[in-house]
């Protein structure tokens, strides 16, 4: 069995995290961050790119997982169900972009993007400490590198 390992030590990682919703996304990228920090990631070897919103996640994904810089990108947002159709589009074109992104480039892009009905499931996705899914999405980050690693891409 091969399996990758969570270390961020000697990796590269990007972060791309929208700004819309921020008083959620704030929280998840702190928990991100802690998570790279924790499994022994350089600060000077993490990037945080910021984008409008979670639409806009997936042309930023690419263009870091394309650059030949970073073992794994994640990226972070939140799309909250309204009373329209919108979310669905959001929702769906970041989650299929992100997967494009990362079949393309060959690099894990990791899918951080909360998509809940209500701000309170939110805000209970994005808590500090354990649960905290920007912390698991980079944990994920790091062990698809390692995985990939391993398997010799």
């Amino acid at each position: 069995m091969v399996e990758g390992e969570i270390a961020a030590g000697g990796r590269k990682v990007a972060i791309v995290a929208a700004r819309f919703n921020d008083f959620i996304v704030a929280s998840l990228l702190k928990g991100a961050t802690s998570a790279w920090l924790e499994r022994g990631g350089a600060a000077e070897d993490l990037l945080v790119a910021r984008v409008p919103g979670a639409f806009e996640l997936p042309v930023a994904a690419r263009k870091l997982a394309a650059a030949g810089r970073y073992d794994a990108v994640v990226a972070l947002g939140c799309v909250i169900r309204g009373g329209t159709p919108h979310f669905e589009y959001v929702a769906g074109e970041c989650a299929r972009g992100l997967q494009q992104a990362a079949l393309e480039s060959g690099v894990p892009v990791i899918f951080g993007v909360l998509t809940v009905d209500t701000v309170e499931q939110a805000i209970e996705r994005a808590a500090v400490g354990a649960g905290n899914k920007g912390g698991e999405a980079m944990e994920a980050a790091l062990e698809m590198a390692a995985l990939l690693a391993r398997l010799g891409t």
